[in-house]
């Protein structure tokens, strides 16, 4: 079987998609997906995957709306051309409202986690993301310091709750959380939204310009790649060797820690991912909201381990300084 799945992986498929009177040229490979089809086609218009309307002969038009189905079971040919139709979103938040709520985040069983984790086709989806996706830092890494990559919705900022001021949705304890973690972390943002929108609402929240920290480097939708579940078939995924595939000498997995409110984000590094509770209905949550606050115990306790990869962080609650010492000297 592995054999055969590297065969498909190395074949290429060049595809020429229409799009507002110009041409593209997008290269896949054949165990790619609809889904990342539209992710390319992203990087190149601007158009946003959920925006997106592929056009094919009619054979296929019902095939190209499911964004599970992988290119190799697609009779294309390079001989003809597809068409997209699509609108730039210009207007972020309006884009953002009118978004999807993610309310179907799933617990995979332990042994198809680290089949995902340690499939191959997965590992080559990695591997061309890392040639594919530039990491534009804002900020120089840190020698010595520790990583977090932080999720944006629901984990920092209530993005479906509306108010006249964003500052109103964000989550209590932001600017003293991020403050005290840049103390001994880099910091990355890391959303499966557009760049446009990450850069627009960090900069409302005053994260990109505060003077107490500074932000490391922002990731969108773009870094992210979709890999597939016997159980919950397929989904899109946050995988941290990216990141570590661009600053080995700075970050791992021994020094890696990301937050985010949806487990099923770090399946390709479940042993660097904490879910953190969502932090939803920001208007009357917001007085009762101790999540970042408890966080901040927590990164300061483990800041001192040589390697975060060896603890359990779904029990983070139950750590404290002098536990995690214990631990660490035991």
């Amino acid at each position: 079987m592995a054999g055969e799945g590297s065969a498909i992986t190395e074949e290429e498929i060049t595809l020429t998609v229409k799009w507002s009177g110009k041409e593209y040229t997008v290269r896949l490979c054949a165990d790619d997906s609809v889904s990342e089809l539209k992710r390319r086609i992203s990087q190149l218009t601007n158009v946003l995957p959920k925006r997106q309307k592929l056009l094919y002969p009619k054979l296929l038009a019902s095939k190209l709306a499911d964004d599970s189905v992988l290119l190799s079971q697609l009779p294309l040919k390079s001989s003809l051309k597809m068409t997209m139709i699509g609108t730039v979103e210009d207007e972020i938040i309006v884009d953002q409202v009118e978004s999807p709520e993610i309310v179907d985040d799933f617990e995979l069983g332990q042994d198809e986690a680290v089949d995902i984790k340690d499939n191959e086709v997965n590992k080559q989806k990695l591997r061309r993301r890392v040639d594919q996706y530039k990491i534009d830092l804002r900020n120089p890494c840190r020698e010595g310091k520790k990583l977090l990559v932080l999720d944006i919705d629901y984990t920092l900022f209530d993005h479906r709750s509306t108010a006249e001021n964003p500052i109103q949705l964000m989550r209590p304890y932001l600017h003293e959380f991020l403050t005290a973690a840049y103390a001994e972390y880099d910091i990355m943002i890391w959303s499966a939204t557009s760049m446009k929108w990450v850069e627009l609402k960090m900069g409302q929240l005053g994260v990109l310009n505060n003077p107490n920290y500074k932000i490391t480097a922002l990731l969108d939708h773009l870094a992210m790649i979709t890999v597939q579940s016997d159980s919950r078939g397929i989904f899109d995924c946050k995988p941290l060797g990216l990141i570590w595939a661009h600053f080995p000498e700075f970050y791992s997995s021994k020094n890696t820690i990301m937050f985010d409110d949806l487990r099923r984000n770090f399946v390709m590094n479940p042993q660097n991912g904490l879910t953190i509770k969502p932090f939803k209905r920001a208007h009357s949550s917001r007085e009762s909201d101790q999540e970042l606050v408890r966080l901040t115990e927590y990164l300061l306790a483990i800041a001192e381990l040589d390697d975060l990869s060896t603890l359990d962080h779904s029990k983070w609650q139950y750590f404290n300084e002098d536990g995690v010492k214990r631990r660490r000297h035991a």
